[in-house]
């Protein structure tokens, strides 16, 4: 035991400074010191009984580990040099502190730059359906270029769209490889009626056809050219501009028609015309009946240029036109438009209020008022006839403004009041913008009508 302690003493020493010696050989061992030294190697007897303990250490791993061989004396230990040792002993250290670091604390070496990353980003919420944050609203693609404006003939085949293909969608139907008849002809008439052309229209229509194209195979085609030729014989001699006398300042024009008609719409519409050309347009806001008609109209006036007159709910509407015409006449307005009631032509005491409103514009201007335009909505079909005929004959309409064309497929019922009244139908209307109101053209109609690209 006393020779172990002692090697490992000798071992653990080995290397370190030593008191400087005398230059020369080195000092002999004495004989009681290698006594001594001999005494220690040699094996000491031990009890049967005691357990021998096992060498943990492993002859390979002894000299992996850079130990003395067993054939090495003591003496021969001064042969190992101090710099093999330190290495080994740093070698030793590196690899025990490599296998203390857990498996689970190891990681790549890009994690810790990820881990600072997300730390440093702010967490962002899931929106739910219909939110959006700021960065996402932020990135939205930007809108679409505008699509190049239609021309008026486009506008107005599109809002037609509905009576067009219905109408000769029946007419290709019914001249489906079949020859001109009496019976064919008899359908077409009952055909066109029903499309509200009316009875003078469909009669031109099949005349002109049986006289040039009887006992003939006849296509839909056909019919629909013999068709558009003969509605612009009817349009075309009440497709007329509205004439302005400049001379009565102002020129008053009274817009009558029946409730939903556009009354108010078409009166902005038509003072967005009048005053963009340089005329001094005044706006009286007659329905006294509706504060929504009244609003309305001021911000049409608003929006045009227009000077505004009005009163409050439920007044006069004759004071309202007696004061509207002396303001015009001393501010030397060139064109009053009139607004008015929208009144069921069925109702006696109503349209008598219609009649006096005319009347105190008559007595302030014999010829006043210069214009009574009727405006009629397309959707009511037939109604419209008999519409037409009522206000003639009670404020004297003069003129014809048809709207909502692209909201019916009846827009037929054009032609057949043309027919009947001979009226001048001035503009018509096939939407809501202020450029949906366009001076009536008998061609572009009759085209559009029976879907004939122009």
């Amino acid at each position: 035991m006393t020779m172990a302690l002692g090697f490992i003493k000798k071992v653990f020493t080995f290397g370190k400074e030593k008191p400087a010696e005398a230059p020369g050989a080195p000092a002999e061992l004495t004989a009681e010191e290698k006594a001594a030294i001999s005494a220690e190697s040699e094996p000491r007897g031990r009890d049967e009984d005691l357990p021998v303990a096992e060498d943990p250490v492993l002859a390979e791993e002894m000299e992996t580990a850079g130990g003395p061989a067993d054939d090495l004396s003591p003496d021969d230990l001064s042969m190992v040099p101090l710099e093999l040792l330190e290495a080994e002993a740093e070698e030793e250290a590196e690899d025990a502190s490599v296998q203390e670091i857990p498996a689970s604390e190891a990681a790549p070496e890009e994690e810790p730059a990820a881990v600072t990353a997300s730390a440093t980003e702010p967490v962002v919420p899931v929106l739910p359906k219909g939110f959006a944050t700021a960065e996402a609203r932020a990135h939205e693609p930007e809108a679409p270029a505008p699509a190049e404006k239609l021309s008026w003939f486009q506008r107005l085949k599109a809002g037609l769209f509905r009576t067009s293909s219905q109408l000769t969608g029946q007419i290709s139907a019914l001249f489906l490889k079949r020859k001109l008849d009496d019976q064919t002809l008899e359908e077409l008439e009952d055909l066109l009626i029903q499309a509200d052309l009316g009875v003078e229209t469909a009669l031109r229509v099949t005349d002109t056809l049986a006289s040039e194209r009887y006992g003939k195979d006849v296509t839909g085609e056909d019919v629909t050219k013999i068709m558009a030729t003969e509605i612009v014989k009817v349009l075309k001699p009440v497709a007329k501009p509205l004439a302005l006398d400049l001379s009565h300042k102002p020129h008053v024009i009274l817009v009558v028609g029946v409730n939903g008609t556009g009354k108010t719409t078409t009166i902005g519409k038509l003072a967005a015309k009048l005053s963009g050309s340089g005329l001094k347009v005044m706006l009286a806001a007659g329905d006294t009946f509706r504060a929504a008609a009244i609003e309305q109209l001021k911000i049409w006036a608003d929006r045009t240029g227009s000077t505004f007159i009005g009163t409050k709910l439920g007044a006069d509407a004759a004071g309202l036109a007696y004061e509207a015409f002396e303001r015009a006449k001393a501010e030397k307005s060139d064109v009053l438009i009139i607004d008015t009631a929208g009144r069921l032509q069925n109702k006696a005491e109503l349209m008598a209020e219609l009649e006096k409103i005319v009347r105190v514009l008559g007595k302030l201007d014999p010829d006043a008022p210069h214009t009574v335009l009727q405006t009629l909505d397309a959707t009511t079909g037939q109604n419209a006839l008999q519409q037409v005929e009522i206000f003639r004959n009670v404020a004297g309409v003069n003129g014809l403004i048809m709207t909502k064309l692209d909201g019916t497929a009846r827009g037929g019922i054009l032609v057949a009041i043309a027919a009947k009244h001979k009226l001048p139908v001035y503009f018509i209307g096939v939407g809501e913008g202020i450029d949906d109101l366009e001076p009536f053209e008998a061609e572009d109609f009759a085209s559009a009508i029976a879907g004939i690209a122009r």
